[in-house]
């Protein structure tokens, strides 16, 4: 393959994935403009998301397996392809379940595109350019989720729903045919498929559908509903029946054995804890930025940008030092930034804005990179050509599910610690404290350290919203100091990206 022919078909590549990770972001930020289209029941709405996730982890899984049977240039061309007649079929919707099915089945076509561009990278390029591929990949994966909330509150501002599906068409239409004259580097085998385990199928699709389920839901009822204790038997019984038999085929829908590179393991568990981090991140922000400063889905997006900006000017950083460093030191260097950011977020006030917002994520922006790279080449790097499909499917599958993860506990701190949170602020405020006057944002005259006495149902009704936003800020602040905190603690895993002694095909940076 032509070195020319090879950047453009994998530049294209690379943004068709922006593509099926940017959907994600716009609709979430439109959704109650969705829910007024279709007449959606407010409790059905979180299915627009959760279909769509439920089905891009379970082609995630089946990647590795997939790609051998299509080739890595036709299973991404099916699956953009397939991703975008889905997102006319979305865009034409006229009825909730009609949305939800063809929801559905374009996250399975995305989730399928995103663990196939990072493992072309690998098997287009030589050595020499893989780091410079995993770069722009890896930008425009990280990308999508910062600008996406300003693309989304920009469409809503100025379209009408349809148009959050509409802008993958064009782009889809160039990316397919490119990919599939352009990226030709192995062969297609349709003959593998008669080696597939349907129990493990069956058992996998089923536990991965439950676990999303499960972290969607069980968040709102305080995780003790039997449905909850129900999605987490199923998800516990059937994931065990297909991981059992995956251990014992010769050609496993999941490759496990993977997992005894003690580099391929710990980078694993890394991308696992920086998805529940980064994904926790980006939700934690625009639900600060819209429920306690009350911006507009655009503004919100405009604020998320200074993370965005970040990254992108510190690419050429990451990209050098991937190439020269171990990958322990430079996911040191991210990590610590990474933490940094969060940790700073988790001192706010009901008044922080985009100022105070600034620097945090800058921070994380700095750090991202320098995270995901040096993850990148130690799952992908040592592995032959045959099993990096199978690699990608796991660093990937496992990051999404730890994003999945982030954002349930989020959601589990603010369902549970707000309101106790408010009880306390609304006692101390009986008491007369004037710190916490002074942190909800109330005037000072009333408050000198004694109880302050009856109050009247119009001053109730003053300072029962402030009371809301200051809780929501602490619980917010407990997020981000939680989230902090697991990334200080991920720095304990470094050690196991250490080059696997067995491995003796390429160097030891350390």
């Amino acid at each position: 393959m032509k070195t020319r022919s090879a950047w453009i078909g994998f530049i294209a590549m690379s943004i068709g994935m922006f593509m099926a990770i940017l959907d994600i972001q716009i609709v979430a930020s439109s959704l109650p403009d969705i829910q007024a289209g279709l007449a959606i029941p407010r409790h059905d709405l979180s299915w627009v998301q959760t279909s769509y996730l439920i089905a891009e982890v379970i082609a995630m899984m089946l990647s590795g397996f997939l790609t051998p049977v299509f080739s890595t240039g036709g299973l991404f061309a099916v699956a953009i392809t397939g991703f975008t007649l889905c997102s006319i079929g979305c865009a034409i919707s006229e009825t909730w379940p009609m949305l939800i099915g063809f929801r559905a089945v374009q996250g399975f076509f995305g989730g399928a595109i995103i663990p196939t561009v990072f493992s072309a990278g690998y098997k287009i390029f030589p050595p020499t350019s893989q780091a410079r591929a995993t770069l722009v990949a890896g930008s425009l994966a990280v990308l999508a989720p910062t600008i996406g909330p300003c693309l989304g509150g920009y469409i809503t501002d100025n379209y009408d729903w349809p148009w959050l599906f509409l802008v993958n068409v064009l782009p889809g239409l160039v990316i397919a045919p490119l990919v599939w004259w352009l990226i030709r580097v192995d062969r297609p085998d349709p003959s593998r498929l008669r080696a597939i385990d349907p129990i493990a199928l069956i058992a996998l699709c089923l536990g991965l559908a439950a676990i999303e389920v499960l972290l969607n839901q069980a968040p709102q009822d305080g995780w003790k509903s039997g449905w909850d204790f129900c999605y987490g038997a199923v998800a516990l019984v059937a994931g065990w029946v297909g991981l059992a038999r995956c251990r014992n085929r010769p050609t496993p829908l999941i490759a496990l054995d993977l997992f005894a590179s003690r580099r391929f393991a710990g980078a694993c568990s890394l991308s696992f804890l920086f998805g529940a981090c980064l994904y926790g991140s980006v939700y934690l922000l625009p639900l600060f930025l819209g429920f306690v400063r009350d911006h507009t889905a655009l503004e919100i997006g405009v604020i998320m940008t200074a993370m965005g900006g970040a990254q992108i000017l510190t690419a050429p950083i990451a990209a050098v030092a991937d190439k020269r460093w171990a990958p322990a030191r430079v996911a040191a260097v991210g990590l610590v930034l990474f933490a940094a950011g969060m940790l700073s977020n988790g001192f706010e006030t009901p008044r922080s804005d985009a100022a105070a917002l600034f620097w945090p994520q800058v921070l994380r922006g700095c750090g991202i990179l320098l995270i995901m790279l040096p993850l990148i080449t130690a799952a992908l790097g040592c592995q032959p050509p045959e099993r990096l499909a199978d690699a990608s499917a796991l660093l990937n599958l496992l990051r999404n599910l730890g994003g999945a993860i982030g954002i349930s506990l989020v959601d589990t701190l603010m369902q549970c610690r707000a309101p106790v949170l408010g009880t306390q602020i609304a006692t101390r405020l009986s008491a007369g404290s004037r710190e916490t006057a002074a942190f909800v944002g109330l005037p000072l005259d009333r408050f000198h350290g004694v109880p302050i006495g009856p109050v009247s149902a119009d001053d109730r009704d003053f300072v029962r919203p402030l009371v809301e936003h200051a809780a929501a800020t602490l619980a917010f602040n407990e997020a981000w100091l939680i989230l902090g905190g697991i990334m200080v603690a991920s720095l304990l895993l470094l050690p196991l990206l250490r080059q696997d002694r067995r491995v003796t095909n390429a160097p030891d940076l350390l």
